[in-house]
């Protein structure tokens, strides 16, 4: 296969509380949502509706009323698609696997226009009713469900074992979320957009320690959708756009944490990935201008950094205490603001990540601009990045 695919247009609604509930008496439709969605996001790639041969979407949260979401929604559309209509998941890579399989259906033929889309609903949903089915998907569910584990629990031992191995600091982990709040201030489609000072992150509560509140994402709720191409359709288009030059993907065959003795703050599924990727992409970690990654912790960013090669094992907190992460430094890391500011609304997270390095490699980010931001790496994890899907991607202007 010879093709490439550019990402050339997209649109997303701000992160925040959306969606509303049951008893109330005006109910917030998610076809609604998504149908403008795609009307701005094609508008924006300059094609025409004619021109969607396949729709991807991730699948909704259980929470949606709507069932055969997918269909419903070309329905709603009138979109007439001849190359693939379906819903994906993967759980924290959901949104990662849909710009993935949307991304195939361009690479095999099947069509040279394709959307990957999807909402995320789940802020009015009791947080009993939601922490009960995050218990049971994110550990096994005849022993860690029963101990009461949630996503944040093993993110927090990771943490531990840093902090033990290299003599990281609580204050070293707390500039991670400081410097995201400051990115998320310049960026419209940020949840939480208060720029916050350290002490303030030092003195919230503890959720599981050593992490705190703003260590942590909030529950969100969100809904993006991206137009993605064929090279030669974006080149043809007159605009810019951002071309997909490496994909790399690896599961390292565990659950969650490895029941097998290993290093657990190594991240071997994200090193494996991103050294695919750059390979593919003929490039190495230094030729990167900026970074967007699927990040729920302070943690999880620092670990990241080192595993995708932006720093040596024990130096990614460090450097992101001296400001080397942040706009201006070494190498940028979630210019939008992260999943602790930006916002995690978990099945479409991913597609915000997308948008941000669309906008980023287009020139359009605004206040928070990478100057000459010519490649841009994205990572999608599942389960405390037991796998791991990374994209390399180039801005053609």
């Amino acid at each position: 296969m010879t093709r490439r695919v550019a990402i050339i247009g997209t649109s997303a609604i701000p992160v925040g509380r959306h969606q509303t509930k049951a008893e109330e008496p005006l109910q917030v439709l998610e076809q609604e949502i998504m149908t403008k969605l795609v009307v701005e996001a094609v508008a924006d790639a300059g094609v025409e509706k004619k021109d969607i041969g396949s729709l991807v979407l991730t699948l909704p949260r259980p929470y949606t009323l709507q069932k055969y979401f997918s269909t419903f929604l070309v329905s709603h559309l009138r979109l007439q698609c001849t190359g693939s209509v379906l819903e994906v998941m993967g759980n924290g890579m959901t949104a990662a696997v849909c710009f993935d399989r949307a991304c195939d259906e361009i690479l095999l033929g099947r069509t040279n226009v394709a959307l990957a889309l999807g909402i995320n609903m789940e802020a009015a949903t009791p947080a009993s009713e939601h922490a009960m089915s995050s218990m049971r998907t994110t550990g096994d569910v005849d022993f860690h469900a029963s101990g009461g584990f949630i996503p944040i629990s093993w993110y927090a031992m990771d943490a531990m074992r840093y902090m033990h191995e290299y003599g990281a600091t609580r204050e070293q982990l707390g500039a991670v979320a400081v410097k995201n709040r400051w990115h998320a201030s310049m960026n419209p489609l940020a949840q939480y957009r208060k720029p916050i000072t350290l002490p303030e992150v030092l003195e919230q509560r503890p959720i599981v320690e050593p992490l705190g509140l703003y260590d942590v994402p909030g529950r969100s709720d969100g809904a993006a959708c991206l137009v993605l191409a064929s090279e030669e359709v974006a080149k043809s288009l007159g605009r810019p756009y951002a071309l997909v030059r490496g994909r790399g993907f690896c599961h390292d065959g565990s659950h969650q944490i490895n029941e097998v003795p290993n290093d657990m703050t190594e991240l071997i599924a994200a090193r494996q990935a991103a050294a695919t990727a750059y390979a593919q992409a003929g490039i190495s970690a230094k030729d990167i201008d900026l970074a967007e990654f699927y990040a729920p912790c302070t943690i999880v960013e620092v670990l990241v950094s080192e595993a995708v090669g932006f720093f040596g094992r024990g130096e990614g907190a460090p450097a992101a205490a001296d400001g080397r992460t942040k706009l201006g430094g070494q190498i940028p890391i979630s210019t939008s603001g992260g999943l602790t500011s930006r916002g995690h609304p978990a099945y479409v997270t991913s597609l915000y990540n997308y948008c941000e390095m669309a906008d980023q490699l287009r020139g359009r980010a605004g206040e928070r601009q990478v100057a000459n931001a010519r490649l841009g790496l994205t990572t999608g994890e599942l389960g405390n990045y037991n796998a791991a899907l990374v994209h390399v991607m180039e801005a053609q202007r």
